[in-house]
């Protein structure tokens, strides 16, 4: 089973952004000597609590002090830019970074009203050409616009050997058919959906049509995870995360990421704990015997290629130290590393 990283640059209540985007080239880094395929950071827009609202920064950074790994965006929120644009930024990378990049592009806002407008002035109306918008952007990263085209003597250069490998991401129905329609991988958001998965990655891999000759589909599916050397010890470190889960709901969570203390002294209503028992339905919390099972069931239930862990602890050491225990225990065994 092939594994990757997602990271949301979380910022911690004792961690400054500069820190937090720091420890996101550190994480990297270390999914890279772990064996991770590839790196994805995430788009967010003024939301209190997360660092990196320009992964195309980020990636230039991460990819000079990386050498192997995957690295890429989970996602470029297409709505608010023009294709044209975002295949330039992501070809220099891919010039940069050879046969190292991946696009992963999402329709989400990834951020409040007011973000969306000064972004991109009319975001619902871009949601509604998003199709038109991943056609074009497509088109820019194979360099094969129609002759009858506006953009047919367009290129967006520079243009790499090895292109920027797109990839949709969605945690919906609509998403999958879409990437299906365009030939590219699809990325479904387990860890925020509360759609049947299995049933929408399905559907996708039954209507998936090939942009290019030999194309076949693939998938990944995200999960919220985080491992301890013990049972006790990954629920403790999880702590912080169920709580600032809560704080974000109830738009509290400008202090950041609490330590296990001041997560633990957090007084709990009724509400909260019923708040938190549907947070921790899509999140895997154990011991690396007990996260190794259930990432095998996810992969197996969803007809994944590739699972790809988000994980969002108070202490980056603890959440480098999660993906060390999880790469060790299903890279174990010698017939699954690097598959």
């Amino acid at each position: 089973m092939r594994l990757s990283m997602l990271d949301q640059s979380p910022i911690s209540s004792n961690q400054t952004p500069q820190d937090a985007l720091n420890w996101s080239m550190k994480l990297a880094q270390a999914g890279e000597k772990f064996g991770y395929t590839r790196y994805w950071i995430a788009e967010h827009h003024d939301l209190s609590g997360l660092a990196c609202p320009a992964p195309e920064v980020m990636l230039s950074y991460i990819g000079a002090n990386t050498n192997r790994i995957r690295i890429g965006s989970g996602a470029v929120l297409l709505p608010h830019y023009r294709p044209f644009k975002v295949a330039e930024i992501f070809n220099t990378l891919a010039t940069l970074f050879p046969d190292r990049i991946d696009l992963g592009i999402g329709r989400a806002p990834g951020g409040s009203s007011e973000a969306m407008t000064a972004l991109s002035g009319n975001f619902i109306k871009n949601v509604g050409n998003f199709p038109a918008l991943l056609k074009d952007l497509l088109h820019f990263l194979d360099d094969d616009f129609p002759t009858d085209t506006d953009y047919s003597k367009l290129s967006a250069s520079p243009i790499p050997e090895n292109p920027p490998m797109p990839w949709l991401l969605g945690t919906g129905k609509k998403s999958a058919l879409l990437a299906a329609e365009n030939g590219v991988p699809y990325t479904f958001g387990y860890f925020m959906s509360d759609e049947d998965g299995a049933a929408i990655i399905k559907e996708y891999i039954e209507s998936f049509k090939p942009r290019k000759e030999g194309q076949t589909p693939q998938v990944i599916v995200t999960v919220n995870v985080i491992c301890g050397e013990t049972t006790e010890k990954a629920e403790e470190v999880a702590s912080s995360f169920l709580i600032w889960s809560l704080q974000m709901e109830k738009g509290k969570s400008k202090q950041g990421v609490p330590s296990i203390s001041e997560a633990q002294q957090y007084k709990l209503d009724e509400t909260d704990k019923e708040t938190l028992k549907k947070v921790r339905q899509k999140i895997i919390i154990g011991n690396p015997q007990e996260v190794k099972r259930k990432l095998f069931e996810l992969k197996t239930k969803y007809q994944a290629d590739e699972v790809m862990i988000n994980t969002i602890t108070h202490l980056p050491e603890d959440r480098i130290r999660s993906y060390e225990l999880i790469a060790k225990e299903v890279y174990s065994e010698k017939d699954q590393a690097g598959e």
